[in-house]
């Protein structure tokens, strides 16, 4: 049932609108003045805040704001007999969707309400369409006829109905944020909030205000109340990626958050519940930091509730020619050019090849070959740069070693204005950059003294 918020200091019309908001299937509650609203709004969510605009201390504009700070998604209508032009303007600035000057009708309160409801179911279905159609695009990404794949598809299936925390694990370059993603996209909670949080990228001091958030002046910097992951997410699903790198002592902190879901923020005893699922993921041997005493045991033990195993590619060979060819499709209609295909011969070198990077090098290497090639149809090992040992060729670079990107930008430069016989213009098209900054990158070159190329 849709919770409507009535706010206004006439008693009398207090009542009307409740009276007439209930007998329309709604529940709601009433307060007489912008405090009175703002505590009850501190307690409970609203769908809808119908709210007078001159009231005594808060006026409505002001409860608008605060309460925005609260609830973004809660909807605002705001009432008052100064029916002014700026007055409008100002609330809808604020956030408010609808003005209604009094006097009114009940059918006009009726329709009003009714119309921002039709209006917000609008917005869910499109999102709700949205992330459906975002689903797909992962659905199509998670490709594998293979005995190892199917596995982890079956175990994303049964997961996806249940609420119970994941713990995926695999290789860098696995795909462990899309097995996050399709187990969001296929629960219930679809319609709500993805958030991820790289716990390797957030430095140590600022670990337990960006999990919990942080109240204002609770610490140097803190200038305003901030709201943390866990509380944007509530009601949706939180992936933490890299669960292994979570400073040690916030471990016991997390726990007690996924055994209670209440968070309490920094600087403050208030605990705020949440409703979150929880999936984690390393790419790094749990067991041996456990036994190094980096990681929790028993924090490990609420994580990996559910655990999925994410096979490298090398394990999965026969799924190499699909990846490739989803590749070669994305990337040709990326850069605006014809259907291409790969050399029979170079397709065998691409499954021997031991992918150390797993899927996501496979992806780069598809797409430098599309680059490469630029109108070429068939995509021989000239493009590939593999030598039939399953190594990096050119320069003989070992799998486990990366070409720098400066490196790989001179020689993709270097290979379209040979493609276009020095037409900088069509170079630049090829490589989806304007002809300045090519000529830029050229005079660099050619102030690093390489250019033009030696033969």
């Amino acid at each position: 049932m849709k919770r409507i918020l009535v706010v206004d200091d006439d008693e009398h019309l207090r009542m009307v609108l409740e009276e007439t908001l209930v007998s329309c299937g709604y529940e709601v509650e009433t307060a007489d003045s912008g405090q009175a609203a703002l505590n009850i709004l501190k307690n409970s969510v609203f769908d809808l805040v119908i709210t007078d605009l001159m009231m005594p201390g808060i006026k409505g504009t002001e409860l608008l704001e605060e309460s925005k700070k609260l609830y973004e998604d809660t909807g605002f209508m705001v009432i008052s007999a100064y029916g002014t032009i700026e007055t409008a303007v100002e609330a809808m600035k604020k956030g408010a969707f609808d003005f209604i000057t009094k006097p009114f009708s009940i059918s006009q309160i009726e329709s009003r309400v009714q119309h921002y409801f039709d209006y917000r179911d609008l917005q869910n279905e499109n999102k709700t369409l949205k992330r459906r159609l975002q689903s797909h695009e992962l659905e199509t990404r998670l490709i594998g006829q293979s005995e190892a794949m199917q596995d982890v598809l079956y175990h994303i299936d049964i997961v996806s109905k249940s609420d119970a925390t994941v713990f995926v694990r695999g290789e860098s370059g696995t795909g462990k944020e899309l097995i996050a993603r399709a187990i969001h996209d296929n629960s219930e909670r679809a319609d709500k909030p993805f958030l991820k949080i790289n716990c390797a990228a957030v430095p140590d001091t600022l670990f337990e205000s960006t999990l919990f958030g942080h109240e204002k002046g609770s610490f140097s910097g803190a200038y305003k109340s901030q709201k943390g992951i866990f509380e944007e997410c509530d009601g949706g699903t939180l992936l933490l990626d890299e669960i292994s790198e979570i400073p040690y002592n916030m471990q016991a902190k997390l726990l007690r958050v996924l055994q209670e879901m209440r968070v309490i923020r920094v600087g403050s005893t208030l605990e705020i519940p949440v409703d979150v699922r929880v999936i984690a993921t390393s790419n790094r041997d749990i067991q041996e930091l456990i036994e190094a005493s980096k990681f929790r045991e028993d924090l490990f033990f609420r994580l990996n509730v559910f655990p999925i195993e994410i096979p490298p590619l090398r394990q999965r060979k026969e799924d190499i020619p699909l990846l490739v060819t989803y590749f070669l499709e994305k990337y040709s209609k990326k850069y605006k050019l014809d259907k291409k295909e790969v050399d029979p011969i170079v397709l065998d070198k691409l499954v021997k090849f031991n992918w150390p990077g797993n899927i996501r090098q496979l992806e780069h290497a598809i797409e430098r070959a599309v680059l490469y090639s630029g109108k070429e149809p068939v995509l021989t090992d000239r493009y590939f740069a593999l030598d039939q040992n399953g190594r990096n060729g050119k320069k003989q670079m070992q799998t486990d070693e990366v070409m720098p990107l400066n490196e790989m930008e001179k020689i993709m430069i270097i290979n379209a204005l040979k493609k276009t016989h020095n037409h900088r213009t069509k170079a630049a098209e090829l490589l989806g950059i304007t002809v300045r900054t090519l000529r830029n990158k050229l005079h660099q070159f050619e102030a690093e003294g390489d250019f033009p190329p030696k033969n």
